[in-house]
């Protein structure tokens, strides 16, 4: 199917809840892994996001990526269209996967940062096991891109115009037609998803640590990122590095060198 014979509006389907050995990849860790990494991946992306990171990690951390319903091993699933109706059911498949045995962070990019960010809230509120370390990459809750108005009305064309320049795609992938048809709803769905969420200022108990590209043009306000000192009680400061909204994508390394050194010495000295 052609771009040009795309619907003008992505249809809308209800989500449905799929077992939590499905959100997250690989579903379980070997029992001697000492500490849980999960990663949850910006819009339109899954587990594949993260798949280079495991040769990064240090050997006493072990990943496991979220892939949300409509994409990738997914794509059978009907893509998520309400965002309190896919928190609950990530809430769910958190709970599932982490274990009492061993602590656990989150790191998310983008959109994958906002529910990292609230699920370490909801964790919280229900007084579950909190985060050892929760990582907030190119994503605020104040001082963000807002979404156009009328953004309920935008073709997939329209919509393929909103994120070409980010960088997400390879060139490529914009003259193919049947490769956009593929890879655009999931990124529509999970921007539809990202403007229900409402901002309640919210400040979480566990440490957190940021970071972001220097010219990031979804990072709206120039001090985006200076609101998470308000939204953790341990706050351990914020890096950035060159490059747009995708900088993480050549500063991998340096990224996961920091955050797993943090989360590793938090693990040592709190004796988790």
């Amino acid at each position: 199917m052609s771009t040009t014979e795309s619907p003008a509006v992505v249809p809308v389907v209800a989500p449905v809840s799929a077992p939590p050995a499905h959100w997250f990849s690989p579903a379980r860790l070997p029992e001697e892994t000492p500490i849980r990494l999960l990663l949850m991946p910006h819009a339109g992306s899954g587990a594949a996001a993260y798949r280079t990171w495991k040769r990064l990690l240090p050997a006493e951390v072990g990943a496991q990526a979220l892939t949300l319903p409509g994409r990738q091993g997914r794509r059978a699933e009907p893509l998520p269209v309400d965002w309190d109706e896919l928190l609950d059911d990530l809430y769910q498949a958190v709970l599932a996967t982490v274990d009492d045995e061993r602590p656990f962070a989150m790191f998310g990019h983008c959109t994958g940062a906002m529910m990292a960010y609230r699920l370490a809230v909801r964790l919280a509120a229900e007084g579950e096991q909190a985060p050892a370390l929760l990582g907030m990459s190119s994503w605020a809750p104040r001082g963000f891109f807002t979404a156009p108005a009328g953004h309920e009305k935008l073709s997939m064309d329209e919509f393929g115009g909103m994120f070409k320049g980010l960088g997400a795609f390879p060139d490529e992938l914009w003259t193919d037609p049947d490769m956009l048809d593929l890879v655009l709803p999931p990124v529509i769905a999970d921007f539809r998803i990202a403007v229900q969420y409402e901002d309640d200022e919210a400040v979480v108990d566990c440490p957190l640590v940021s970071y972001a590209g220097d010219s990031d043009p979804l990072l709206v306000d120039p001090d985006a990122m200076a609101v998470w000192a308000e939204r953790s009680r341990q706050y351990l400061g914020h890096h950035v590095y060159p490059g747009g909204h995708f900088y993480v994508s050549e500063h991998a390394a340096a990224v996961l060198s920091d955050f797993t050194r943090r989360l590793t010495r938090i693990v040592e000295d709190e004796g988790l």
